[in-house]
């Protein structure tokens, strides 16, 4: 017997789904940000939130949050680069219905951003100086960090924000902004030479002062042996 398409689809509300982007920035000069867009629209028109919108019923929520980051930001984000980092689902969320939202986040290079679609304005905030935000934000975004310092210590999240060959300070700073706390300068750097994931390139000169920092570049095959045997990075 034939089912018509359709036939089977039960009667109970359907609650919308958005989609929302945490981005974090880095800088070596400016340390770390997030990106934010001004609302052009109601509700919270004119406040501040996170990029991202409604899913369409032909996408998934990552297609969906790669999209709306576009749009809103002329920001672009690989795909499969993004992170889900969990589902945010109070009753009285968002003031236009019963809306959940997939949120995601992803720690990135710092570049160049524009207001576009729905969003009035698109700009990197320092992760000091984050203005009120719409809809439940503050939430997503205390989840955020707090995934962001938990990750550190199990992957090395940081070492694609730093040219490809960097200093020990240039490193112990992206920690410092990531962590929110302050390394003693040696003890950082004996921790991180111990680990052998580092290797210095040999661009500083035998004779050359102290003053003079040692460069190095982050070995990946190194980092994948120790991951294998349950690395785990303790400060």
């Amino acid at each position: 017997m034939e089912i018509k398409k359709g036939s089977y689809t039960y009667e109970y509300p359907r609650p919308s789904v958005t989609t929302d982007c945490v981005i974090f920035g880095y800088d070596v000069k400016e340390g770390l940000s997030v990106l934010l867009i001004e609302r052009g629209i109601e509700p919270y028109k004119g406040r501040w939130a996170f990029p991202g919108g409604f899913m369409r019923m032909d996408e998934t929520t990552e297609a969906c949050a790669l999209r709306e980051l576009k749009e809103e930001t002329e920001f672009d984000v690989e795909k499969g680069y993004l992170e889900q980092l969990g589902c945010f689902s109070d009753v009285d969320r968002d003031p236009r219905g019963r809306v959940i939202t997939i949120a995601y986040y992803a720690l990135v290079q710092k570049g160049s951003v524009k207001g576009g679609d729905d969003a009035r304005n698109a700009q990197w905030f320092p992760i000091n100086e984050i203005p009120q935000l719409a809809f439940d934000h503050e939430k997503i975004l205390r989840v955020a960090v707090k995934r962001l310092k938990e990750r550190i210590h199990f992957q090395p999240i940081g070492f694609e924000l730093l040219p490809e060959v960097f200093t020990m300070p240039q490193l112990q700073a992206l920690y410092e902004a990531i962590l929110e706390v302050h390394f003693d300068r040696r003890n950082f750097a004996n921790k991180m030479l111990k680990l052998g994931i580092l290797e210095e390139t040999g661009d500083r000169p035998k004779n050359a002062a102290r003053t003079v920092p040692i460069h190095y570049r982050f070995n990946p095959d190194k980092y994948k042996e120790m991951k294998s045997k349950g690395f785990r990075l303790e400060f």
